[in-house]
């Protein structure tokens, strides 16, 4: 008998475009004889689509802003097997849907509601790293009633971890509200607008010298396997919102060419990362590898990244000889695991 899956996509992110685009390959690459597949976008208004304008929204890879506010029956997943959360960010990769699923009893495919949520929070996912042992790069962490009431308590702060740094939001995805400053002039501008995103807000030390970016996936839920390593190459500062979105900014080099011996590193380190942060299902870790030096600093952990045919999770597991359809295959078999 087929598993009835249902398919969650858009949402309320800035990656909601994303997420459209990563729905439709795996629509089309979940086998036909052995699922049957129920898709359902979510607006970026928060609002459950209907299967006419959920189709057309797939179709044109925009939602409308219509749907009902008060979830609609698809959100208990009754009848389902399964649910894909395709979703990214803020309230869709945060522990919130993952929630929701868990109290309706239902299966799904990734991280559950802690290992989603404290991935997605950077500070929460730096102290946890920090605890398992696991290097990542000098930080301090700002809140925004400190910064109006104490604001040189702030700059203080930055000042100590030296410039060039980087602010960024707690809680935001898609590289959305992070700014690199150079100098002490330009830190309060960066901060008011990642205050504007966030109440609680990362200061980011550089590395001395740029570091190369590198990723590597990682599927299953007890016992979790990690692809080969991949490596982003792009010209830009760092890898900010116009750099990973706008075609031909950013290439991929799977595998990334690397000593043996430091992607064997990069691979041990992603699998401690995923243990110590609860995740299942899948993951992408990120990390800076300063070639200078040989320091490898672990950068963030994505639960759900991008899933497009051509996005770079799905790309290290081809690497591995996991093709696209088997991947979306096993990530379903592993929701229905036992965990």
């Amino acid at each position: 008998m087929k598993k009835r899956i249902l398919l969650l996509a858009g949402g309320q992110s800035g990656e909601h475009e994303v997420s459209l685009m990563s729905a439709r390959s795996v629509l089309n690459a979940l086998p036909r004889d052995q699922f049957d597949v129920t898709p359902v976008v979510i607006s970026k208004q928060g609002r459950w689509l209907p299967p006419t304008e959920t189709q057309r929204a797939l179709d044109s890879g925009e939602a409308p802003t219509g749907g009902d506010l008060v979830l609609h029956r698809a959100a208990s997943a009754e009848g389902y097997d399964a649910v894909f959360p395709l979703l990214h960010g803020p309230m869709g990769e945060d522990g919130t849907v993952q929630g929701l699923l868990t109290l309706a009893g239902i299966p799904f495919v990734g991280s559950g509601v802690l290992g989603s949520a404290v991935s997605m929070d950077k500070i929460m996912t730096k102290q946890v790293l920090a605890s398992a042992g696991i290097p990542q790069v000098a930080w301090a962490l700002a809140v925004r009633r400190e910064w109006q009431a104490q604001p040189d308590t702030v700059r203080e702060r930055a000042a100590a971890l030296g410039y060039p740094l980087f602010v960024k939001p707690a809680n935001l995805g898609s590289s959305v509200g992070i700014s690199k400053v150079s100098s002490a002039e330009e830190l309060d501008g960066a901060l008011d607008l990642a205050f504007s995103l966030d109440r609680r807000v990362i200061l980011e030390a550089m590395t001395a010298h740029k570091p190369r970016e590198v990723e590597v996936g990682i599927l299953g839920n007890d016992a979790p396997i990690a692809s080969p390593v991949g490596e982003l190459r792009f010209d830009a500062d760092f890898y900010d919102y116009e750099t990973k979105y706008t075609e031909g900014r950013a290439s991929m080099h799977i595998p990334a060419p690397l000593p043996t011996e430091v992607a064997d590193q990069i691979r041990s380190l992603a699998l401690r990362a995923f243990r110590a942060l609860d995740c299942a299902g899948l993951a992408r870790v990120d990390f800076f590898y300063v070639e200078e030096t040989g320091e490898l600093l672990l950068n963030e952990v994505n639960t759900m990244p991008g899933f497009t045919t051509t996005s770079m999770y799905p790309k290290l597991f081809e690497a591995a000889g996991l093709n696209y359809s088997a991947l979306v295959t096993r990530l379903v078999e592993l929701a229905l695991e036992e965990r």
